[in-house]
């Protein structure tokens, strides 16, 4: 009896086993929702939007762009970890949703280890260091040294607390010794319209919004918040050749699907990703927005990365006395 037994449950989970191949390898076969987890523009949007058109012409299906804003990204997030797992809802996930709001929250409506699984990095997103014009220095070894001549003086603008724009000029505090005061803004435009107009002396901005007051000389670029330079920023040097040594920050972009979305379409996604973000006219896309693409590691070293992502930015969140805060 037992060994009839046994025989039924091999035979019922090949017959699973089979049964998932054959799902995977029908996927897909309907239009795919890819969530923003923000309002219309900004880079995570133009990255799913590439990717996307992408995915469509291998796919042979839609792959349709729906922006879900509100709170910091966790309304798009909750919904697709709460949607159906079986691989027609996916999230373009910034680092602030997949790590920096474990610890910035008190109480996080979801779980990004448990209740998302990782799909593909696409891409790592430096930040530059801005400051006034107005302010008398040229390099972030003179930046340094008049902020620790005059501590707390100088003032730092970022797009929100808890935003990587935030986090990252607080790494940079901590990293090179300094008091700097922080001015909150609500996103980078308004942000870097106050460096530009000298109420604020600096801050770490995406590029997008940066660059072209950047050539304009309505701010100057100090440095890079990479140890890698940037095709859309040659000139300007890692801030950690600049007497700040190590510091290398930088956000990132994700795709990531509910937890329980099939084995074999997890598979299936990531490696079409993988090859997508591999071609040169997609790396030269990604180049000329200020971004860094990435060849993706395997799905089991993304969840590893990003459990130390959670653990590196709550060191961070920490640090700069806000965790919980929100």
């Amino acid at each position: 009896m037992k060994a009839l037994l046994g025989c039924a449950l091999l035979a019922l989970a090949a017959m699973d086993a089979a049964g998932a191949r054959a799902m995977a390898e029908a996927y897909p076969t309907h239009a795919i929702t890819f969530v923003v987890p923000f309002t219309a523009g900004g880079s995570t949007e133009f990255l799913a939007r590439l990717l996307g058109q992408r995915l469509e012409q291998r796919l042979g299906k839609p792959f349709v762009i729906e922006n879900r804003p509100g709170g910091g990204g966790m309304v798009g997030a909750v919904s697709v970890a709460r949607a159906a797992p079986d691989g027609y809802t996916i999230l373009m996930a910034p680092s602030s949703v997949m790590a920096i709001n474990v610890a910035l929250h008190k109480k996080l409506p979801y779980d990004p280890i448990a209740d998302l699984v990782p799909l593909a990095l696409v891409a790592a997103t430096p930040f530059v260091l801005v400051v006034t014009p107005s302010l008398p220095v040229q390099s972030v070894t003179e930046l340094i040294a008049l902020a620790k001549a005059s501590p707390g003086r100088l003032a730092f603008a970022s797009a929100g607390l808890g935003t990587p724009h935030h986090l990252f000029a607080e790494m940079f505090k901590g990293s090179a010794g300094i008091e700097l005061t922080h001015v909150p803004y609500r996103g980078s435009v308004p942000a870097l319209t106050d460096i530009a107009a000298g109420h604020v002396q600096l801050m770490f901005s995406d590029v997008p919004p940066a660059l072209g007051l950047v050539n304009d000389g309505k701010v100057r670029a100090l440095g890079i918040s990479t140890k890698e330079r940037l095709a859309a920023l040659p000139q300007v040097s890692p801030v950690a050749e600049q007497g700040v040594s190590g510091f290398d920050a930088a956000s990132w972009q994700m795709v990531v699907a509910p937890a329980a979305t099939p084995k074999e379409i997890v598979e299936r996604l990531h490696a079409e990703i993988k090859e997508v973000m591999l071609q040169a006219d997609i790396r030269e896309h990604v180049a000329k927005m200020g971004a860094l693409p990435i060849d993706t590691p395997s799905v089991a070293n993304l969840r590893i990365f990003v459990q130390t992502e959670i653990a590196r930015w709550g060191k961070v969140v920490e640090q700069a006395g806000i965790a919980g805060s929100q």
